[in-house]
């Protein structure tokens, strides 16, 4: 290929993306926060045991468990897969495109190297390391049909869930002891543990660190065994949707309507089993078996739900002011995922700013979320005003595209 051909091949400009695309991206970077934040804040035991100390739930503010676990949880980490897959294709185009395949492949490189750094240095809920390596599994397929991906990706998915409910189904023939030290480690550990995480991550600049990369660490086998499966199952559905024009807004509107429909539906029976895991008082076994399944399961039907309302609001013109909000937000996805670990991790970690881990209830937390969507709101079209892609993107690209990248508007490289 000549040097003007691969001169060619750049990021997008501003004036020629695809606004679904960044909506929606946006859309999904705010709705990950509200799920991350209690991991942030406290022993990550809390964010999956509404029970337990300094988390807890009470009647009065239990709308900060219910509304976060109904309408967020599993949904906008899948909403951000399936993009992330379709960003595979917009950047990588078919596989016969050598050139544009070898900027994937440094552009996951990088992506893993900056999911070592932010998991093991900056907060240990890092979700780039799992994407680098679903991405590096997902890119051979961009050049399948779209009907291959769909079906393929379907048939990932169900695999995956279906291992899940099995597993599930199996837990009560543990025997006791086991399953003793599951609810310990995974559900209800001892006071004194928690105490002991809050002391560690609460502490000294090189204690949080310390903590943050030793949980890091044990976290890692569990997202490359089961969370990459998944991943590469969405991902494998979002260059599908992509292609058929779901994701860019090209599909017919009948599509979108049946999309949001069915997932409003989807989304009544997530709310209903939410409302059964309160009445059984989050009692560790139901929540180890039948009240953990259906949320996961079914947030794919009520993320396609979400996205289809909101490319209907774009198409039309409606909620205009949300759309517009959100584009700037999507196009700044990477800087604003770090942000808001580097924010959160400067609230709670010791020595990194106020050291409130541990400190804060449950509601308080959902405050502070709201806090650094309005931050992200408002900083990211007046960083956009004066430049063409967020701070990180612009590394992330330079890095990828391996030569120069123009920042500032009316610059060249």
């Amino acid at each position: 290929m000549t040097d003007v051909a691969q001169a060619d091949i750049a990021p997008v400009e501003a004036d020629l993306r695809i606004k679904t695309l960044d909506v929606l991206r946006g859309l999904a970077i705010l709705g990950i926060l509200p799920i991350n934040a209690p991991f942030f804040a406290a022993p990550w035991q809390t964010a999956v045991n509404p029970t337990l100390e300094p988390l807890a739930i009470s009647n009065d503010d239990v709308w900060s468990w219910f509304v976060p676990h109904v309408f967020f949880e599993a949904k906008f980490i899948t909403l951000f897969s399936l993009l992330f897959g379709a960003s595979l294709f917009l950047v990588g185009g078919e596989r016969a495109n050598l050139d544009r395949g070898k900027v994937l492949r440094r552009r996951l490189g990088w992506m893993l190297l900056f999911g070592l750094v932010h998991g093991a240095a900056i907060w240990f809920g890092d979700i780039l390391l799992v994407y680098a390596v679903s991405g590096f599994f997902a890119l051979f397929a961009r050049s399948w049909r779209p009907r291959t991906l769909l079906l393929t990706g379907a048939v990932f998915y169900v695999l995956v869930h279906a291992m899940s409910f099995l597993a599930a189904g199996a837990l009560p023939l543990v025997s006791a002891n086991s399953l003793e030290e599951i609810r310990l480690h995974n559900w209800a550990p001892a006071a004194e543990s928690v105490e002991d995480s809050i002391a560690a991550f609460g502490g000294g600049f090189l204690e949080s660190l310390r903590a943050n990369y030793h949980t890091w660490r044990t976290f890692i086998p569990f997202e490359i065994f089961n969370t990459v499966p998944r991943t590469v199952a969405l991902m494998l559905i979002g260059m599908g949707l992509l292609k058929v024009g779901f994701l860019s807004g090209n599909a017919p509107a009948s599509a979108y309507w049946a999309g949001a429909a069915v997932g409003a539906v989807a989304l009544g029976v997530v709310a209903y089993q939410a409302l059964i895991n309160y009445q059984s008082g989050f009692d560790f076994l139901h929540m180890q078996t039948r009240g953990a399944l259906l949320n996961p399961a079914l947030s794919i039907v009520v993320t396609l739900g979400y996205a289809s309302a909101l490319i209907l609001c774009v198409k039309a013109g409606a909620a205009r002011m949300l759309t517009n909000a959100l584009a700037p937000v999507g196009q700044m996805a990477f800087t604003n995922y770090i942000a808001q670990s580097v924010i959160m991790t400067g609230i709670f970690y010791g020595g990194r700013g106020l050291g409130l881990y541990g400190q804060v209830e449950r509601d308080t937390l959902m405050a502070i979320v709201a806090g650094v969507w309005a931050l992200q709101l408002i900083w990211s079209p007046l960083w956009l005003a004066r430049f063409k892609m967020g701070p990180l993107e612009w590394v992330w690209r330079r890095l990828s595209y391996a030569r120069p990248l123009a920042i500032g508007k009316g610059a060249t490289a």
